[in-house]
């Protein structure tokens, strides 16, 4: 044989473990085993030895432990991922950047605001990439529309509007295991993300938030909400309305709209495709009923620029070059953090609440408003 040597140009693999094995830990780990080039997943991290040990296996991955601190201390790894309870989110954050490796952290980054502050403080002494996993910024119509406002398309935003409606049946299975204020925490925290973002450069000033339990309404008593509608007042002037269900029997369905003083843009869809059959029986279009299939793209390109941020950081290279803001980092964290923590104390006073942190500017909240810090922690 005459074959010859060649020396490879190609950069090595972004490194990553991963915290959690359940349902979204399990997609990143496709993604980052098979779907993003020069990402190599080289460890799995979960209290649950059978899930974690089975993914492993079929992603051909060696390395898996009980305790996300062996992540934190494999000098072999360059990055973590953490999918695993939102509760749990803050700390691990807080030990993976100490140890000196760079974050991805599905939302929410906190429950907490005064908590959080401990993962900025950790983050900036320790240099690390940290990223939050607001994935509607990667969807290509979200990020379409983002670039038409940041064009002036539509002019000065003056009304936005997004939506969450989770598929269902008209029944949550296992609601009794829904955390009270989820609804905001974990659900429309994507939307607060979404709107802050079409309306760069505002502030979120105050909240109004009316939940209820109407899909479960026997369980409202146990703290259970399933259904909300939120009013968010900017300190540019707009106002924004973010709605969310637990219950759509129809599918999944995400959508965002700013309307502005020279036009509107719309994003999302509720159908699977555009495609739409016509019968004898009327016009039906197929609905995408988990959230892996509507984002699927979404979900991997968040990944995808997270690890070209931590490859910037680790050899010394360019950071990624978007041509609008698009990684979502600490504060923007905060400030979604910020909207659904207002929420919170909104539902709890019956009225408006000012976003704590945010009246930048020396805004001022309208009359009647209650300043509100730290409610319901």
């Amino acid at each position: 044989m005459t074959y010859r040597s060649v020396t490879s140009t190609r950069p090595a693999p972004v490194r990553v473990g991963l915290i959690g094995a359940g349902w979204m830990g399990a997609f990143h780990a496709h993604s980052l085993a098979l779907r993003i080039p020069g990402t190599d997943l080289t460890a799995i991290a979960d209290p649950a030895a059978d899930p974690a040990e089975a993914l492993a296996a079929e992603l051909g991955v060696a390395r898996v432990t009980a305790d996300p601190a062996d992540l934190a201390a494999d000098p072999d790894i360059d990055a973590v991922v953490i999918a695993g309870p939102a509760r749990f989110h803050a700390e691990l954050a807080i030990a993976a950047a100490r140890a000196g490796k760079h974050v991805f952290c599905e939302k929410p980054a906190s429950v907490d605001l005064e908590e959080f502050a401990r993962v900025e403080e950790a983050v900036a002494d320790a240099g690390v990439h940290w990223q939050i996993g607001f994935n509607r910024r990667y969807a290509a119509d979200f990020l379409a529309a983002r670039r038409d406002v940041a064009a002036g398309v539509v002019g000065t935003p003056q009304l936005l509007r997004s939506l969450t409606r989770d598929p269902g049946t008209g029944h949550l299975p296992n609601a009794e295991r829904i955390a009270p204020w989820t609804i905001f925490l974990e659900t429309l925290i994507h939307d607060f993300d979404a709107l802050n973002w079409f309306n760069a450069g505002a502030e979120p000033v105050s909240v109004y938030a009316v939940a209820d339990a109407l899909v479960e309404p026997e369980l409202k008593d146990a703290g259970l909400l399933d259904t909300a509608v939120v009013t968010v007042r900017y300190d540019n002037g707009a106002i924004a309305v973010a709605e969310a269900s637990f219950s759509a029997l129809y599918g999944y369905d995400v959508r965002g709209e700013v309307f502005g003083s020279a036009g509107m843009v719309q994003a999302g869809r509720s159908t699977e495709t555009a495609a739409v059959r016509s019968t004898a029986e009327g016009r039906a279009a197929a609905t995408p009923r988990l959230n892996v299939d509507l984002f699927v793209d979404a979900y991997t390109a968040e990944l995808a620029d997270f690890a070209e941020h931590v490859r910037a950081r680790r050899d010394g290279g360019p950071a990624p070059d978007h041509d609008v803001a698009l990684t979502p980092g600490p504060a923007d964290a905060r400030r979604a953090l910020a909207v659904a923590r207002a929420c919170i104390a909104s539902v709890q006073a019956g009225g408006p609440v000012a976003v704590e942190g945010s009246t930048a500017g020396g805004t001022s909240v309208p009359d009647g408003t209650a300043t509100v810090t730290g409610a319901g922690r």
